[in-house]
């Protein structure tokens, strides 16, 4: 297979939904000779922040010399930017190669009682096998959904790390923040350390108590500057609104740091991913660099995150997607300044319209209520609807780069267009074709 023909035929696994559990994956792991067991990784969970905590682990690992893959779960624009090695996505040729050996393995997997394997399940296995043959010394692995019955689930991780908690995929994972909750908690493993983001009292519960039943020693990560270093059961970031901040571990202190990701909220992540990465280094007798975590936290990237493509009118794109990241993008929209929001945003089903809805256009002057490309886009008509609770100019327009052209045209040099609802809304829109037409 070429590229292209790969790329066919791992979408066309799409029919087959999602499976959860791990067996089947097991078992293609096996026929490939088990390629996750040969780097250190850690596992990352959660409902916001578990791909920009993913980059940035990734980023600091890179920068003190080891060869480090990167696992992402969903992709923006580009389905290799799923794998990558030292922040370079995995080539075409390569992608191509790796399906193609998989697919014999496959087929022989679906004459089993195992059944068909999954499009997720595949692109997982195409990055655990690019990390084995690069020679990775260490991945981040991003879950895709939950943790308990994620395919990423397999490995035995040197970290496990589970970031805030919020109501995403409720039809899937369970309707309360400790249903879902216990889902995530299914990434901690026996006597292996975890670290925490979750701030919802039901959720944290859950993951203390699963942390404790399988002896895994558990930090919680928090706002606050501690008087000196944290004891080991604390992490701590300074969320003052200056340029650089602080975080404190219970190993030292790391001043100055700055994030090439925006929005304050990262701050978190970058405090979850220095927990992580020291971590790695006690379980493989490394030592940590205050330079090498700069750097990297300077570098890491990911597309869709508060990513500025324009500054006059300043067109914000953001794949949030759920209650929680909604809520915290909002706060950040509030601190530019702008004189009017112009929102296009398009939802794909298993989230609640309202729940990304009600804290973004309540601040938007007009809405461009859209539906992503992808076949579990959610009518955009339903999204017009449920925005029109809370701002008056409401139009719909499809696909979303038509929406966001709209929205552009409409604009005024110091007005704010956002491009948002999810990360398949951001990737129908590529700014190098918006700003073209």
């Amino acid at each position: 297979m070429n590229f292209e023909e790969a790329l066919a035929y791992m979408q066309g696994r799409h029919r087959f939904g999602i499976k959860l559990g791990n067996e089947r994956f097991e078992a293609l792991l096996d026929r490939l000779g088990q390629p996750h067991r040969r780097y250190g990784i850690a596992h990352i969970a959660g409902t916001k922040g578990k791909g920009s905590t993913t980059a940035m682990t990734a980023a600091i690992l890179t920068a003190h010399g080891f060869r480090t893959g990167g696992y992402y779960s969903p992709y923006v624009y580009d389905v290799r930017e799923r794998v990558q090695v030292d922040a370079e996505m995995i080539p075409p040729e390569d992608f191509a190669r790796l399906v193609t050996q998989i697919a014999p393995h496959i087929a022989a997997l679906e004459k089993t009682p195992l059944g068909s394997v999954t499009e997720f399940e595949l692109k997982t296995a195409v990055g655990f096998c690019h990390f084995a043959e690069r020679g990775a010394d260490f991945a981040a692995i991003e879950v895709g959904i939950g943790g308990r019955l994620d395919a990423t689930n397999v490995v035995t991780p040197l970290v496990g790390v589970i970031t805030n908690i919020g109501l995403d995929h409720t039809h899937i994972l369970g309707d309360t923040h400790a249903k879902i909750a216990a889902e995530k908690a299914g990434i901690i493993k026996p006597g292996i350390p975890v670290l925490t983001a979750a701030e919802e009292p039901g959720a944290l519960e859950v993951i203390c108590r699963t942390a404790q039943e399988r002896g895994a020693p558990l930090a919680r990560v928090l706002p606050g500057r501690p008087a000196g270093l944290p004891p080991a059961d604390r992490i701590y970031y300074e969320d003052d609104p200056c340029d650089t901040f602080h975080v404190w571990t219970p190993e030292r202190a790391y001043p100055d740091l700055r994030l090439r990701l925006q929005g304050a909220y990262q701050r978190i992540n970058a405090a979850c991913a220095i927990g992580a990465v020291e971590k790695m280094a006690q379980a493989r007798g490394f030592p940590i660099s205050r330079e090498a975590v700069q750097e990297g936290l300077r570098r890491a990237y990911v597309p869709g995150r508060m990513e500025i493509v324009c500054r006059r009118p300043l067109v914000i794109m953001d794949g949030a997607h759920n209650d929680i990241s909604a809520q915290a993008l909002a706060q950040e929209i509030r601190k530019t300044g702008c004189r009017r929001l112009l929102l296009v945003v398009g939802i794909t089903t298993g989230h609640a319209p309202e729940s990304i809805l009600e804290p973004l256009a309540s601040m938007a002057d007009r809405v461009y209520a859209t539906q992503p490309l992808w076949i579990k886009g959610v009518d955009a008509g339903l999204v017009a609807e449920t925005a029109r609770r809370w701002c008056g100019q409401v139009e719909t327009i499809t696909p979303p780069l038509e929406a966001a052209r709209a929205a552009l045209r409409d604009a005024a040099p110091d007005d704010l267009v956002l491009i948002t609802g999810s990360f398949y809304t951001v990737g129908d829109v590529r700014p190098d074709e918006l700003f073209r037409g």
